[in-house]
């Protein structure tokens, strides 16, 4: 991390930093969209305007306000407009309905809430009106509005819980995640550091800016001072021509993006895709090595991938001078200050970066040791050069017969099957083993129909044990996922196969 950049990272709230950087660079450009443009300066100005609007509205210090908003300048602007105030706030994915949303609202108890109105065919004011939501207001394409001469003091404190996140759904149950101003800039700082960026880079917003991912990429845009791309509605290949548009150098998002980026690069072999491409980055799901080792070979640019969740948006990072096996095999290093324990096999957490916990007392109780530390529920261990390598979930361990099997072993081997567009392993009940392997399959277009004896075969020839090879083989049109990182959602496929959740 440069030295401008490291004295933005010991900002104490994200207001100081928006104005640090806005006082630094007030014309460059921060946030790219279709045709519009929003400067680091005007970013500052904007928000204090909208800010003082929230202000007339009777949003104070401490208020919650609940956002479902798409990834827009406006949601942006809103958003560090509460910041601003020193409002608390609960941004809620907007895809999700009235189970989600109403349980959001509630849990948080929400005085305001902020709507897109009626958007991409769903009416969520009329749905805000159903859950009985208060102080409900329409934050698409117009922001409340006031002179800033009203407004108190921002904030000085940047570790009081300003943030409710919403785990995003590879369980049933969301829990409501308590973050501060200092655990995002932490981990804004972990990715700005690892990716060794530049003023001159271009990066992009594929995914929710209501995920905890929004806040962890805007944060290195403030520490960095260079704009990035929003897609609102993000598919290829409709989103190349933004990309080629506005020369992105930065792109990614999570496994899924890249695998999306290699099909629309696979359609013109020989042709780069994004010519101004350099990096695909991201994090969010487990990678298999194939998966990188395509992305280099194919389209001819670097991939560095991390390790993050909704409690702690960025806990490892890749970096573009690591080996190439580790940038394969790894989940990169934590920065200075993120404290990774291995407990009986589980990764546990400690640092700046960690949430304060969860809403409910009993699960923050649950989730953390006697000394401190996270309990992640991964599995994995930390090589002597300090890169961390996930095995699985605790969830995800299918135990056949009295043995351990990890359902990650094996998709990362069936990954690079040439049959296999995407794959996912579970452990399915079974009154004589306990539990069997069962994989779920996504075939590319075009590919032979696979059989489970093939799949063992090819299993077989790559080492793997047979008392891990599966016993059951379901090819599907589509892996369900959630809308965020487009993670797979293992547990329909349990309650679709299985008969059962877990």
């Amino acid at each position: 991390m440069n030295d401008t950049a490291h004295a933005l990272g010991a900002s104490r709230t994200l207001w100081e930093l928006v104005a640090r950087r806005a006082a630094l660079t007030p014309d460059r450009p921060v946030l790219l969209q279709d045709d519009r443009v929003l400067t680091f300066g005007e970013l500052r100005d904007r928000a204090e305007r909208v800010a003082a609007g929230l202000y007339g509205m009777g949003v104070r210090p401490g208020t919650v306000v609940a956002w479902q908003l798409p990834t827009r300048i406006e949601t942006a602007l809103l958003s560090f407009a509460l910041a601003r105030l020193g409002a608390v706030q609960s941004p809620v994915i907007p895809f999700y309905r009235d189970r989600e949303v109403g349980f959001a609202l509630r849990e948080s108890g929400a005085e305001f809430f902020a709507v897109p109105g009626l958007w991409r065919g769903f009416d969520h004011t009329e749905m805000a009106a159903r859950l009985g939501a208060r102080g409900v207001f329409e934050a698409y394409g117009t922001l409340p509005d006031g002179d800033p001469a009203v407004l108190p003091p921002p904030p000085a404190d940047g570790t009081t819980v300003r943030w409710i996140y919403w785990t995003s759904g590879t369980t049933s149950d969301p829990k409501g995640v308590l973050h501060t101003d200092r655990s995002l800039i932490a981990g804004g700082s972990c990715l700005a550091h690892a990716l060794h960026l530049s003023a001159d880079d271009v990066g992009s917003m594929a995914f929710p800016y209501a995920h905890i991912a929004g806040p962890d990429y805007t944060v290195m845009l403030l520490l960095y001072g260079f704009p990035a791309v929003m897609f609102e509605q993000f598919a290829l290949p409709d989103a190349l021509e933004a990309y080629r548009k506005h020369g992105v150098t930065v792109a990614g998002g999570s496994t899924a993006f890249y695998s999306m980026f290699l099909a629309e690069q696979r359609k013109r072999p020989g042709e780069k895709v994004i010519p101004s491409l350099r990096l695909l980055a991201g994090g969010g799901a487990p990678k298999p090595p194939e998966v990188y080792r395509s992305v280099v070979r194919d389209m001819g640019v670097q991939l560095t991938h991390g390790y993050g969740m909704t409690e702690v948006p960025m806990i490892t990072m890749g970096s573009p001078d690591d080996t190439e096996e580790n940038l394969a095999t790894t989940e990169g290093r934590p920065p200075e200050g993120m404290e990774i324990r291995i407990v009986d096999g589980e990764v546990r957490l400690r640092g700046e970066a960690v949430c304060q916990g969860y809403l409910d007392p009993a699960q923050t109780a649950e989730a953390f040791d006697a000394e401190g530390f996270l309990r992640t529920g991964d599995l994995g261990f930390v090589k002597p050069s300090g890169h961390l390598v996930l095995t699985g979930r605790l969830k995800d361990v299918i135990i056949r017969k009295g043995e351990n099997i990890s359902a990650k072993e094996i998709e990362d081997l069936l990954a690079a099957h040439p049959g296999v567009g995407d794959v996912a392993v579970v452990g399915l009940p079974d009154v004589s083993r306990g539990e069997l392997v069962c994989a779920v399959v996504e075939q590319p277009v075009g590919a032979d129909e696979l059989t489970l004896s093939s799949v063992t075969s090819y299993l077989r020839e790559q080492g793997l044990s047979v008392h891990k090879l599966p016993e059951r083989l379901e090819v599907v049109d589509a892996l369900p996922r959630n809308e965020t990182l487009r993670k797979v959602l293992k547990y329909r496929l349990r309650e679709r196969f299985g008969g059962g959740g877990g």
